[in-house]
């Protein structure tokens, strides 16, 4: 399961692993097609940049014991992440380290950098800030694709993110909204209502 929205957030569309790799088996792995979630510290702030990956939670918890001054983590360019679990990893280390998080004004967090935003102790979103949702889909056991609006709700399938929304005090309707927002391919951009509705700041946007 991925919630990867890359160059698809920014409304550009790219082929990803096109065309046919001809290395052998001794060479090294190519790297991966984004740029890994890096946090650049400014005084009391970590500006957060690039997709979440198995890369970040180890960054995260470099951040908070390298930088224990740091309270916020300001959101610029978070289009998705590539490792869902690594995501809510990284994520409760934030909540249970009490940091806020922020999407600052223009800013674009989508897909699994929305999960990420949720941990925040505090949250904060600027006016014009882009928030984006949708469904994840995964492989079957069959080889068949599974999209997430179309698995029963009764599956177990769906414990991962209602687990967690949970434990963010975010309603369930949440997770069920992103499923049916947009498929896996697509984006959906949250409206301020939507953003209120589902208690996605802890006080107004401003």
């Amino acid at each position: 399961m991925k919630k990867l929205i890359v160059t698809l957030a920014l409304g550009i569309t790219a082929g990803v692993g096109a065309g046919c790799c001809t290395c052998s088996s001794s060479a090294p792995p190519a790297p991966p097609p984004y740029d890994a979630a890096v946090f650049e510290i400014e005084g009391d702030t970590a500006r957060m940049y690039g997709v979440i990956d198995h890369t970040t939670p180890d960054r995260v918890h470099k951040l908070v014991n390298d930088h224990p001054d740091v309270d916020t983590i300001v959101m610029i360019d978070v289009p998705g992440s590539d490792d869902d679990p690594a995501n809510l990893r990284a994520a409760r280390m934030v909540r249970e380290n009490g940091l806020r998080t922020e999407i600052p004004s223009e800013a674009v967090v989508a897909s699994g950098g929305v999960d990420f935003f949720l941990a925040g102790q505090e949250r904060w979103i600027g006016p014009c800030a882009k928030l984006g949702v949708h469904s994840w889909d995964e492989d079957g056991e069959n080889g068949e694709l599974l999209l997430g609006n179309e698995v029963p709700r009764d599956h177990e399938i769906h414990r991962m993110f209602l687990d967690y929304y949970d434990e963010m005090g975010i309603p369930a309707d949440f997770y069920w909204f992103t499923l049916d927002a947009a498929p896996p391919d697509r984006i959906h951009w949250m409206s301020d209502d939507e953003i209120l509705r589902y208690d996605m700041v802890t006080g107004e946007s401003q």
